[in-house]
């Protein structure tokens, strides 16, 4: 049985589900019921503990603005299609964003163009929110479009993504500069 556990942050509760030792999916906003599924006749595998341990401290980590990079096993489950759209997710780097033609074009460049509605549908679909970034993937126009946690919560990640990065920009024209 998948390990599930509810966390708190601070767009709202979490539910991070781990199975053989790696993340398969970390649901977010409505989605989130009040308890995690509990079954106590099945003693959780210490590998998925320890996963689901590092996850949430992770998180909190994230939350707090002191991480900007996840280093955690992953297995979500997807066609190949989308298992590639979540692939180009991972390396858009904090505080930055792409659109999703950006991703078509890392997923597919030669049908790039026709791809757009389907990455929007993958990126939708994406069972890791926050740590497979889909946030950072935005209509070209750089208007939000819809977030499985609410949009609400895909603008604070993107500004809370923001901040840390502002501020080392300044710390670094200073040290630099002598501003």
């Amino acid at each position: 049985m998948p390990l599930c556990r509810n966390i708190s942050s601070t767009i709202g509760p979490l539910l991070l589900t781990v199975a053989h030792g790696a993340i398969t999916s970390l649901t977010m906003g409505s989605l989130v019921p009040d308890a995690p599924p509990h079954h106590p006749a099945f003693p959780h595998d210490p590998a998925d503990v320890h996963t689901a341990d590092k996850a949430q401290s992770q998180l909190a980590e994230y939350f707090s603005g002191v991480r900007t990079i996840f280093d955690l096993p992953l297995a979500p489950q997807g066609t190949p299609f989308r298992q590639s759209v979540w692939a180009a997710l991972q390396p858009i780097p904090y505080g930055q964003t792409r659109s999703y033609l950006d991703i078509a074009k890392a997923v597919d460049p030669t049908r790039a163009t026709n791809l757009s509605r389907a990455i929007g549908q993958a990126n939708g679909a994406n069972p890791i929110g926050i740590i497979i970034p889909c946030h950072r993937v935005i209509a070209a126009s750089g208007k939000l479009s819809g977030y499985a946690g609410g949009v609400a919560a895909k603008q604070w990640l993107l500004e809370h993504e923001q901040r840390p990065a502002q501020a080392r920009k300044t710390q670094l024209l200073t040290l630099f500069c002598g501003l």
